[in-house]
């Protein structure tokens, strides 16, 4: 995944997390807050509010749920690569469905997991290089 973790001398990278899981959201803000020059600067429940805070915060990378209330994560890329700088996207989702990776991929470079909770560990990862 070269290119999404900071190197040195480059600063923050500063992070959004798009999920309407609490549990997801909080899961990855401990695992995030142990990584050395990243923040946290957002957390949004459903997909308006991720576009509203991506256009507030401009965050370096948004991790999101491929599936919110109020809209779904691959509308949610459609948007925030219109922002300039345009954030890296990691795309989370329980459903694997070959729609949605598709949807996902053709509207921007992500990186897509597939989290499969009954095996409590990432399963798969597709996408285009960041």
């Amino acid at each position: 995944m070269g290119g999404l973790l900071p190197l040195p001398g480059m600063g923050m990278m500063r992070i959004l997390i798009a999920d309407d899981s609490t549990v997801v959201r909080d899961r990855l803000v401990t695992l995030l807050t142990d990584v050395r020059d990243v923040e946290v600067v957002g957390q949004a429940k459903d997909a308006t509010e991720a576009r509203s805070l991506a256009a507030e915060l401009r965050p370096d990378v948004a991790i999101l749920d491929v599936r919110m209330p109020k809209g779904s994560g691959a509308d949610v890329v459609r948007d925030i690569k219109k922002l300039d700088p345009t954030p890296k996207v990691i795309v989370l989702t329980n459903y694997p469905h070959p729609e949605n990776r598709k949807k996902c991929i053709d509207r921007a470079r992500i990186i897509f997991l597939i989290n499969r909770p009954s095996s409590k560990k990432w399963c798969g990862i597709e996408g285009h290089a960041l």
